[in-house]
């Protein structure tokens, strides 16, 4: 039987350090590439974000945008055997340059729109559309051109909440009232029915076929990973930058392994490790 290895990643604080580079995990994309493993790009980056990664790594694979709003499918790729029972929410799919594209998230518009009904009904929020690109800058730390990939947003609005713990009860649930979901990074993230979880289940079966067995590894290092990691075969756990682990994942991901090493060091350690077993 013929075997894919698929590998999911996170980026930020995951395959990137602080500065956003993938330095220290080299030796074990250049593996990767060698082993012709896919390397699936899973985020809460837009599209522009991770096309501009993707050309640093010289990935050309199915990536995936947004926390899972959006799954991008080189056009040479096969779709048709995706079943709607992957996900329980129809399929959406358009054609661009070079993508198609599988919609799982709610447009952008109707986020912002509930943003701002958020906002009327006196929740102090602030979403990434309601941002500079210097106040983008000044709160993530980006670079301006980095800021201006950060804001072309389509399927996710990451938001800040200024209120307290109580207020935060009732903002979670109100978003859930009005049909739509939410995740936390390093920001809130209001969001449609989509999660990485089901993108991740996508682009499986995108690769399933008779007589192909698909073995798939994730790595992540925050709460918007655990449906990610809950869904493959090997999920991983980087260390944050304190040197600890995510307790949300370890409490809610079972066998999950604890990658040693800080961001892309361990990010780097655990794919070695897993390529070179031989029962893969």
């Amino acid at each position: 039987m013929i075997k894919e290895m698929i590998i999911f990643t996170d980026l930020d604080g995951t395959l990137l350090n602080q500065q956003y580079s993938f330095a220290d995990a080299r030796e074990a994309v250049q593996k990767i590439k060698i082993m012709n493993v896919l390397l699936v790009l899973c985020s809460s980056k837009t599209r522009a974000e991770i096309l501009h990664c993707r050309k640093k790594l010289d990935n050309t694979d199915p990536f995936i945008s947004e926390n899972g709003g959006g799954v991008f499918v080189p056009h040479e790729i096969e779709t048709a055997n995706i079943e709607c029972r992957v996900t329980n929410v129809e399929l959406r799919m358009k054609r661009i340059k070079d993508y198609k594209v599988l919609e799982l998230g709610a447009s952008y518009d109707e986020l912002r729109d509930a943003l701002k009904e958020l906002r009327s009904e006196g929740f102090d929020v602030k979403g990434f559309g309601d941002m500079t690109i210097d106040e983008v800058v000044k709160l993530t730390g980006l670079k301006p051109s980095d800021a201006k990939r950060a804001q072309k947003r389509e399927f996710d609005e990451p938001f800040i909440y200024y209120g307290d713990k109580k207020g935060e009860v009732r903002l979670k649930r109100k978003i859930k009232t009005k049909g739509f979901n939410f995740t936390k990074g390093e920001f809130f993230h209001l969001m449609g029915d989509s999660d990485k979880g089901r993108a991740v289940n996508i682009v499986k079966e995108m690769y399933s076929r008779k007589n192909r067995k698909v073995i798939t590894m994730a790595l992540g290092d925050s709460q918007n990973d655990i449906e990610m990691l809950q869904n493959v075969d090997y999920p991983i756990v980087v260390q944050k930058k304190d040197g600890s682990y995510n307790p949300q994942i370890l409490r809610n991901v079972k066998g999950c392994i604890k990658a040693d090493g800080i961001g892309p060091v361990g990010w780097n350690n655990a794919v070695m490790e897993l390529l070179s077993k031989k029962n893969l």
